[in-house]
């Protein structure tokens, strides 16, 4: 079987070159510079503009004394507490109403520590310390996350920071280091 191909052969070829047709493309690519004498002052102006408005791992749960919120600080900012309900707000506008959610690249690690450690009866304290363990934990597994691990209390009153933790500090609080056998025993030799 042989492939007809004569409608190629009778193709016109096109009537103008191609840099007629569309002479942006033989022109190198650039890009415009911004229009200001200040060109360092510029780019620290677009940073600030394009600084995200959320923690890379951020985690809420409802409990008897009211809800904990808990955020790495590594590209934290602005204020994200409002009001008694706990919603996750997708991207697309969706909301889904829930007793604890955590976002962001941490938040499967800090999910397995919310899954493990949950309960609605918890105190002030116990709430607190499972949301910083388990940002601690996000931040330790992902390399996106990381910073201070901020902890806030929302209660009839209002809310209130409970604690700012520096997550590194947090490692030897949580893994404090043990001497090794061998060091063990360099240190019970006395000398002769």
């Amino acid at each position: 079987m042989k492939l007809d191909t004569s409608g190629l052969e009778s193709f016109a070829p096109l009537s103008a070159p191609i840099d007629d047709l569309c002479p942006d493309l033989s022109a190198p690519p650039t890009f415009d510079l911004p229009r200001s004498a200040d060109f360092d002052g510029f780019q620290k102006d677009a940073i600030q503009m394009v600084k995200p408005a959320k923690g890379t791992t951020t985690l809420a749960f409802i409990f008897k004394e009211g809800v904990m919120v808990a955020a790495d600080s590594r590209a934290s900012m602005g204020g994200y507490i409002l009001g008694p309900g706990l919603y996750y707000v997708d991207s697309e506008g969706g909301r889904l109403k829930g007793t604890r959610f955590s976002v962001g690249s941490g938040s499967p690690y800090a999910y397995g520590v919310l899954d493990n450690g949950y309960r609605y009866d918890m105190s002030i304290e116990e709430a607190a310390e499972l949301a910083r363990r388990a940002i601690y934990h996000a931040t330790f597994r992902d390399a996106a996350s990381g910073g201070v691990a901020s902890v806030y209390y929302v209660g009839p009153s209002g809310w209130k920071k409970l604690s700012g933790d520096d997550v590194g500090e947090l490692h030897f609080r949580y893994y404090p280091v043990a001497p090794s056998p061998t060091e063990q025993e360099m240190s019970e030799l006395s000398p002769a």
